[in-house]
């Protein structure tokens, strides 16, 4: 899954890019490959239409037009000699290979965040895009390989949407029955210390949102607390409406942006 960075463009008028949601990272289960459901969500600012249009393609090509969202906006900003062009080969087939990662492209700098199944593939992956570009761009590698107690978290997880009363901190009660079912698996991680991330939708106001994220994260914090996980070995934090998976513009995509995240701490 890919997930929005902090931060998508530069201060002034750099032309930016980010690419978060979840990828169409395949994922080995019965002995075959299945692509994962979520969609591929792209924001940012472009200097003009024809490099919005190109970019789209490009993703349309990577991932299938049904999975794209476009948040990208045509602004006056300032792109690079051939920025169009440099981002197109940014876009790589490699990029399938990164699950609950991040892109942020702004101007010639390129943040690349996320998970591989080994350091091979870690190295791969940023020397692919790297040798597409020309010396005037930067890129930071900051891949990571994946841990198998986080496949345990998400298959714990499977999906399921952690669910608040409205405007609150309050666990509903199918809120608790998710939690409950991921009992089993925490206890078997006993060992291993656990991020619980908050995240909202975009209605409201920034601070607000990034407030009750925190309350929600450590909501779910006590809850497991009180259930007999160890307090100590779970720590929490709040991103707000700032990493959406889905589309703010429609009750459904709101609805998947309002969740929990579960991470093993590195």
């Amino acid at each position: 899954m890919w997930t929005m960075p902090h931060h998508c463009a530069l201060s002034g008028l750099a032309a930016a890019l980010c690419l978060w949601g979840a990828v169409t990272s395949p994922s080995l289960a019965g002995g075959r490959t299945e692509p994962s459901p979520e969609q591929v969500l792209v924001s940012g600012t472009v200097p003009d239409e024809a490099t919005r249009a190109a970019v789209l393609q490009r993703l349309h090509d990577l991932y299938g037009a049904h999975r794209v969202v476009d948040q990208i906006a045509v602004g006056s900003v300032i792109a690079p000699p051939q920025w169009t062009q440099h981002v197109q080969n940014i876009l790589g087939p490699e990029l399938r290979q990164v699950s609950r990662g991040q892109l942020a492209i702004r101007g010639t700098q390129i943040d690349l965040q996320g998970e591989v199944t080994n350091e091979a593939q870690r190295q791969q992956v940023v020397s692919a895009v790297a040798t597409r570009l020309n010396p005037t761009y930067t890129v930071r590698n900051a891949l990571r390989v994946g841990t198998n107690e986080q496949t345990l978290l998400d298959q714990a997880l499977a999906n399921r949407i952690v669910e608040f009363e409205p405007g609150s901190s309050v666990l509903t009660p199918a809120g608790r029955a998710v939690l409950d079912g991921m009992l089993p698996t925490l206890v078997r991680l006993s060992a291993r210390r656990i991020e619980v991330i908050g995240h909202t939708d975009a209605l409201g106001a920034p601070d607000a949102n990034l407030a009750l994220s925190v309350a929600r994260a450590d909501a779910v914090r006590a809850y497991l607390q009180s259930q007999g996980i160890d307090g100590q070995r779970i720590s929490i934090s709040g991103a707000g409406a700032s990493r959406p998976v889905a589309s703010n513009q429609t009750a459904e995509g709101r609805a998947r942006n309002r969740r929990i995240e579960f991470r093993i701490s590195q």
